[in-house]
């Protein structure tokens, strides 16, 4: 078997132009099909984190069929400060867990005092919430005399940049908020606003941001209450075990039917982009078998003319008494000596791409 390879590489040296030609197109494919799954993984890694480290968290913990009624933002569902305690309870014990932050989510109207339209609000504790998002401020213009770190204080708040532009807002002036509480009864209060927010992917990615405990106080909440409980978890390949552990343990509160209380999403479930992330992934697969098989089709056409330029070559050995299995063998360890050389130079010339887009970032 040695012999074998030492005769197939000294053949590939023999003729040299073809080897090189082949070995060319086996590392320029593999490069190809790394440079890409590079790219693709990091475009998609990108587009994740963006809508969960922005606004929509790794995980939201909810009161049970929230979620399938939250475009009209349910305020009947809410989480009081019994579970929310309990919720704190098992989201302490977990060692994967790294914060959580609890929200309120509401619809209210906003006026100008000339002008008024409807708006969508996150309601939050900033340094929790910041801790959960921590890119949710890089999204945020804010005034002169507020930064990043504190996000808002009470009497504040923070509105679309879409919103702000057709109604005439900026930074610093004072508007109105009116929303109904669960009960059906009216009430408005006044803020001052302290930043404008960029959009980002998805339907919460249009949502303005107040202060929780002014929600508390404009839907007139007698004891704290709260709609959501979004979390970050330590390590984001570990989501899916982090998930079912979670759920395994909140399975076991019950309501007063006898049913699950709470339930819990990923951020894959409450994102409509994450069809997307799926569709990368196939997109990624189907160019590697695209890549391959004419690297492939490609090497099989090199080989059949290595064949047919030798058909003299091969009579000589089998006058000589070469059995027919071993002209076979020399030909397939040509091949595997060929792709084993060609394969690991693509491996190194496409770690180093990877490693020079690395410190060349693409923006």
């Amino acid at each position: 078997m040695i012999r074998i390879f030492q005769i197939a590489l000294r053949n590939l040296m023999r003729y040299k132009r073809r080897t090189l030609l082949t070995s060319v197109l086996i590392t320029l494919g593999l490069l190809m099909v790394i440079l890409f799954s590079g790219l693709a993984g990091s475009f998609k890694e990108m587009m994740i984190g963006k809508i969960t480290d922005s606004n929509l968290a790794h995980m939201q913990i909810h009161k049970k069929g929230y979620v399938s009624s939250m475009d009209t933002s349910p305020l009947n569902l809410t989480i009081n400060q019994k579970g929310y305690k309990t919720l704190e309870k098992v989201l302490k014990e977990n060692p994967d867990v790294e914060a959580y932050s609890p929200r309120i989510k509401l619809s209210a109207m906003l006026s100008n005092y000339t002008e008024t339209t409807n708006i969508r609000l996150n309601a939050i504790e900033p340094k929790k919430e910041i801790k959960v998002c921590p890119n949710v401020s890089e999204r945020m213009k804010f005034s002169g005399n507020q930064t990043s770190d504190i996000l808002l204080n009470p009497g504040e708040i923070i509105i679309p940049e879409k919103l702000a532009a057709g109604l005439k807002i900026k930074t610093g002036d004072s508007v109105v908020l009116v929303a109904n509480n669960k009960d059906g009864s009216v009430n408005g209060l006044n803020f001052t606003v302290a930043g404008i927010i960029e959009s980002v992917l998805g339907p919460q990615g249009k949502e303005g941001y107040m202060h929780i405990k002014d929600a508390q106080s404009l839907l007139r909440m007698e004891k704290p209450e709260v709609i959501e409980i979004a979390l970050r978890i330590k390590e984001f390949d570990k989501l899916d075990d982090v998930y079912t552990d979670l759920k395994s343990a909140l399975a076991k509160f019950k309501n007063e039917k006898g049913k699950a209380a709470f339930e819990i999403h990923t951020w894959e479930e409450l994102s409509p982009f994450s069809n997307i992330a799926k569709i990368i992934d196939l997109m990624t697969v189907s160019m590697k078998i695209i890549m391959i098989a004419i690297v492939l089709i490609s090497i099989l056409n090199v080989m059949m003319m290595s064949v047919y330029e030798r058909v003299r070559e091969i009579g000589t050995m089998s006058a000589i008494g070469t059995a027919p299995g071993k002209i076979m063998g020399l030909f397939l360890a040509e091949g595997l000596s060929l792709g084993l050389i060609s394969v690991l130079a693509g491996n190194i010339i496409g770690i180093f791409g990877i490693y020079i887009l690395n410190i060349y970032k693409i923006q």
